[in-house]
């Protein structure tokens, strides 16, 4: 998910023929192909969605694991910007496709009174793998990037154990036995049943993804092209990226486990809304005045806690819709937003300079004030 985001700036200068990594060039192709990626998250998580709801969540994790392993590792072998945007955006679908279907398969067979915890667990675990990346890129560090897209490849390892260990779950099994003649398709989710709830998630998702996006790529561009920073050798701005992503996404496993307190005590919607109106206070004080690198990364951390709001999503939302809509709704709904998300990776990217990204990530940051008053709107299960 984030190999990308660690190697971006380099990556995309190389392919661009070797510009400088300050080229307005390097960070408009290269948020377009992050643009890419998001659009297909989101197609990916409405796809699969769809074959989890009809074939069962096993079968559908094991597909989606291993379509963004392959065209993650293919991402090695490209050699033009568009090589690398289409496989980018095919290694999307299947990691949208993977949110909605392990979403979904964990909301059926965790007790109810566990959910906020293993929502917490469920986002850790994406922590665990994006701490994993910013390792591989410190060891590569001396590599071209093109070689940390290589290291994708190894989830595809998981998929016979999970196929041969990880049965159906009772609750697809019997639903889906019972309705052989009428299963529920994509626009029950606009039926009257269904209609509130989806388009309120949709339009939280949609302003809070674009907000989170857009720092989650941005703010590595912004810290590579500081001017300190430009002075420092490949190996040392390689470091400097991963001790970033280290500080944010360490913190983001904190803020996990606090927002499941949060959700146990508040309700899902409180904790979100208070998660998100901590975001934008965070945005706003790291990128509201210009600031060196050494300064940044003390801002950071806190930015990377509020990041835990996101981990409520994946237990709140399946509940909320029918068993044999489960994976395409919370799919549909949650990843939808990636759309705008994508747009908005690009959109805020021409707010830079020369490589100066803050004016684009304080905008972004504002949105997730909006995102907060939306999430209000949300049902108000305690589950």
């Amino acid at each position: 998910m984030h190999l990308y985001t660690l190697v971006a700036a380099p990556f995309v200068a190389e392919l661009l023929g070797g510009l400088s990594t300050v080229d307005p060039k390097v960070g408009r192709y290269g948020s377009i192909i992050q643009g890419g990626f998001l659009l297909g998250w989101a197609l990916g998580g409405g796809f699969f969605g769809r074959i989890g709801d009809r074939l069962g969540r096993s079968r559908a994790l094991v597909l989606t694991m291993l379509t963004y392993a392959a065209f993650t590792g293919l991402s090695f072998f490209a050699t033009q910007w568009w090589h690398l945007l289409i496989f980018r955006f095919l290694a999307a679908l299947g990691i949208g496709g993977e949110w909605a279907v392990g979403a979904s398969l964990l909301s059926e067979t965790w007790p109810r009174r566990w959910r906020p915890w293993i929502a917490a667990v469920l986002q850790t675990g994406v922590n665990v793998g994006i701490i994993g990346a910013g390792l591989a890129n410190m060891l590569l560090a001396s590599a071209p990037p093109r070689y940390l897209f290589l290291v994708g490849i190894l989830p595809a390892l998981l998929v016979l154990w999970i196929r041969r260990a990880v049965p159906e779950p009772e609750e697809w099994a019997m639903a889906h036995e019972r309705s052989q003649e009428r299963a529920p398709k994509l626009r029950d989710l606009f039926a009257d049943d269904h209609r509130r709830t989806t388009f309120w998630i949709i339009a939280t998702c949609g302003v809070s993804l674009t907000a989170h996006w857009a720092f989650m790529f941005w703010h590595q561009q912004h810290l590579r092209n500081l001017p300190e920073v430009l002075a420092m050798s490949p190996q040392e701005k390689n470091r400097l990226a991963s001790l970033a992503m280290y500080l944010v996404i360490g913190a983001s496993i904190v803020g996990n486990f606090f927002s499941g307190w949060l959700a146990k005590r508040v309700g899902y919607r409180n904790a979100i809304v208070t998660m998100f109106l901590a975001y934008f206070c965070c945005m706003l004080g790291a990128y509201g005045w210009p600031r060196e690198h050494h300064a940044l990364l003390t801002w950071l951390p806190w930015i990377g806690f509020c990041q835990g709001g996101f981990a409520l999503f994946t237990m709140y939302l399946p509940p909320l819709f029918p068993t044999l809509l489960r994976t395409t709704g919370a799919g549909f709904c949650y990843n939808i937003g990636r759309i705008t998300a994508a747009f908005g990776t690009v959109f805020f990217g021409l707010f830079s300079n020369f490589g100066d990204h803050r004016a684009g990530l304080l905008y972004a940051g504002t949105l997730f004030f909006p995102a907060a008053v939306i999430a209000w709107f949300l049902p108000t299960s305690r589950d």
